[in-house]
């Protein structure tokens, strides 16, 4: 008796759900790998760089900056992602720091998403003539920000300074919103490593 022949649509539907799985095996995996490169403390407080460049997006990012650049622990400060119409006094004085004593320090730009921060930055580190940045934005944010930062400024030496925001919870499976932001993080990260890949291949790459 001759075995039944496995019809082309039945192949094509296993064949897809064999890829499926090998794909989220493949994304979990990922997952994993990414959240544990989130860093859980400052891995370098001392090391003084040239400049100190704050992306917005809480205000404990904002005064960490401003806290480094009053401990000297760079030349300049850029506060990367203000709204526009905003203007550097104004961001001093939302952390209560006395704008004459560091105002003439601190440069601003508007860019709207990680990506733009970097280019942004690259372009202030250029007129600037800096070689180094010490980096602040929140700890779930600096892998991705650091991928885009070391892929539009490939030759400055970027110094990770994270923030721990109080509701992002570092058992980050266990909380639903945390883990999100955790899952969301990892797929932009995936998507700007896929469209930096793009740029190199078709000869964009930032120098």
């Amino acid at each position: 008796m001759r075995g039944r022949r496995v019809s082309r649509p039945h192949r094509f539907a296993v064949g897809v759900g064999v890829g499926l799985a090998l794909f989220l095996v493949m994304w979990g995996i990922g997952l994993v790998r990414f959240a544990g490169s989130i860093p859980e403390r400052v891995p370098d407080a001392y090391t003084r760089t040239d400049a100190i460049v704050v992306l917005t997006g809480g205000a404990h990012r904002l005064a960490e900056g401003i806290e480094l650049l009053a401990l000297d622990k760079g030349r300049k400060l850029f506060v990367s992602g203000v709204y526009q119409g905003v203007d550097v006094r104004h961001l001093l004085q939302l952390v209560k720091r006395t704008p004459k004593h560091l105002e003439d320090r601190v440069g601003i730009g508007n860019a709207t998403n990680t990506q733009g921060n970097a280019t942004e930055t690259a372009e202030w580190m250029r007129r600037e003539g800096f070689r180094s940045l010490r980096l602040v934005t929140a700890a779930y944010h600096m892998p991705r920000s650091i991928l885009e930062f070391r892929h539009a400024m490939p030759a400055v030496e970027i110094v990770a300074h994270p923030v721990f925001p109080e509701t992002v919870k570092a058992d980050w499976w266990a909380w639903p919103g945390t883990a999100a932001l955790v899952v969301g993080e990892y797929n932009k990260s995936v998507f700007a490593w896929v469209r930096q890949r793009g740029e190199r291949l078709l000869g964009g790459d930032v120098q």
